[in-house]
């Protein structure tokens, strides 16, 4: 099965080096030199995976994320950016990447991490539908919807939702959940802090009954006030 991923990279030296080394793992490579091109691309093909800059002339990688999520585009994005403090992380997935490399980077790293979402994007598929409350998650469409009201969240995002409202009303701790969406390839500590910052705002904020819930030291879970 060929596996095609577009990078979006304005600097031609880099380039050329990532699609290089990827190409020669096996991958098809795709390329854009500015975020406006890279976007069309990403609406109009179909890709397994967008590598992402994040400073791009004429469209920034934010603004590209943030408009392919909104089209509902789920392709994984792994954003790439030389800025590494927490509120840019932040903000990356915010606008709905899945992971986030900082400039410079190890060729190795970027490969590894690749592979990982690329195998945790192929495992979503499930002819399921889990439900807690009002919120109904169907895995096989990926649709996610609450009181009737359709949320829309990014790949990370409807992983982390679904391994926690499999296992409720129990508590999934920090490490399981870690381990479960990155195995071995962890990323920083930021990282799953945002995604459930970004979880429980499209989840819980806009509804009166709360579903998930911290427990501090311990893990998450999703459940209802009574089993809560």
């Amino acid at each position: 099965m060929t596996t095609t991923i577009l990078l979006i990279e304005d600097h031609a030296d880099l380039a050329a080096t990532v699609g290089d080394e990827l190409e020669a793992q096996g991958y098809t490579m795709d390329f854009a030199a500015d975020g406006a091109s890279g976007l069309g691309l990403a609406m109009t093909q179909s890709y397994d995976l967008i590598v992402l800059d994040l400073m791009l002339p004429k469209l920034d990688g934010m603004e590209v994320c943030r408009r392919l999520r909104e089209q509902r585009v789920d392709t994984p994005i792994l954003m790439l950016t030389a800025r590494d403090q927490v509120s840019d992380k932040v903000e990356g997935f915010d606008t709905g990447a899945d992971d986030y490399l900082v400039k410079p980077f190890d060729m190795d790293e970027l490969a590894a991490r690749i592979k990982a979402l690329l195998r945790r994007s192929r495992g979503e598929v499930s002819e399921s539908e889990l439900r807690v409350g009002d919120l109904c998650f169907d895995t096989g469409s990926l649709r996610v919807e609450r009181a009737g009201k359709r949320i829309n969240l990014s790949p990370t995002g409807l992983r982390i939702l679904r391994i926690l409202m499999r296992e409720s009303p129990r508590v999934v701790t920090r490490e399981a959940l870690e381990q479960e969406l990155w195995g071995d390839l962890l990323p920083d500590s930021d990282t799953l802090r945002s995604h459930l910052y970004n979880l429980r705002r499209e989840v819980d904020r806009p509804f009166e009954t709360k579903l998930l819930h911290t427990l501090p030291g311990i893990g998450f879970k999703i459940a209802e006030p009574g089993d809560a």
